[in-house]
């Protein structure tokens, strides 16, 4: 029994640190891409614009 505190506290850690490097790789990502992402958007919005007139 002196044992499940231990696994527990693993547990945790792991966690924790799977939570902190998704955090970072997804700053990463949304600091990489907002000038591609407004443009592609945009340019797909003016597009529907177009058609739907």
């Amino acid at each position: 029994m002196g044992g499940k505190p231990d696994i527990i506290r693993a547990i945790v850690l792991i966690f924790a640190v799977g939570l902190v490097v998704t955090g970072f790789t997804s700053l990463q990502a949304s600091e990489d891409r907002p000038s591609a992402l407004t443009s592609s958007s945009f340019a797909a919005d003016s597009a529907y614009a177009s058609r739907t007139r």
